[in-house]
């Protein structure tokens, strides 16, 4: 196995074939896949078989399952539209926190790859480039610790509310019961705990709350989140 990353390994010459192949064919069908099934669908063997091609064939392209995801998540990375140089900044992180959701909404799986350490393909690079530069440079921000900072908040909340959309679009799904459903044949329980005055504002909750979408609670948490940044950040 070779100790180069799959980014500056070269692909092995074209060579005349009834079924062509490239990395970028092997992503894309990896891509529909899990699209499709999750990531549970996506190996070697299965994304040959949607090329029709021999296993061993992709093995000159790619060589672990692993790295196969990191092109994956690549890809992914680099359908999400940057913010023009200059953007205001939190325009520009909003627009990034949006293309992330959006993007993670396309491709289900693309959350599950999310955290730990970055990824290091060249749209993933990019993103990351452009997420530091929204906040670079402007004197809110003096140090790289003050822009690093900031921005790994903003994507921890990102990760974390898309992660908890996607895992409730998947429960739907498994169980057949939509949200609303799920609450209705939980109800009767729900409101004999909450009659016994232990859990008040959980009943306010229940009772008084704007159950909004996912999208406006999405929109809310961020401006949480940017609003306790400029604060931090303002000039006394």
């Amino acid at each position: 196995m070779s100790n180069e990353l799959v980014w500056d390994r070269p692909e092995p010459p074209s060579k005349p074939s009834p079924t062509p192949l490239s990395r970028d064919l092997i992503v894309e069908a990896a891509i529909r896949l899990a699209d499709e099934g999750g990531l549970d669908e996506v190996s070697l063997r299965k994304v040959a078989a949607a090329l029709n091609a021999g296993p061993m064939r992709l093995y000159g392209y790619i060589e672990t399952k692993d790295e196969l995801l990191d092109l994956m998540v690549d890809e992914v990375y680099g359908e999400i539209a940057l913010p023009e140089p200059g953007t205001e900044w939190r325009t520009a992180l909003t627009r990034i926190a949006h293309g992330m959701r959006a993007a993670a909404k396309r491709h289900p799986w693309f959350i599950d790859l999310l955290g730990g350490r970055p990824h290091r393909g060249p749209n993933s690079l990019a993103h990351i480039e452009a997420s530091l530069a929204t906040l670079d440079d402007r004197p809110e921000f003096p140090t790289i610790d003050d822009v690093l900072g900031a921005v790994s908040t903003v994507m921890a909340f990102v990760h974390g509310a898309v992660r908890n959309e996607i895992t409730e679009a998947r429960d739907e799904q498994a169980s057949g019961m939509t949200e609303e459903q799920w609450q209705a044949a939980s109800g009767p329980y729900m409101q004999r705990m909450l009659a016994t005055g232990k859990f008040p504002r959980l009943a306010r909750v229940m009772y008084d709350a704007e159950h909004t979408n996912a999208a406006s609670w999405f929109d809310t948490g961020l401006s949480y989140v940017l609003d306790g940044i400029a604060t931090r950040h303002t000039p006394a």
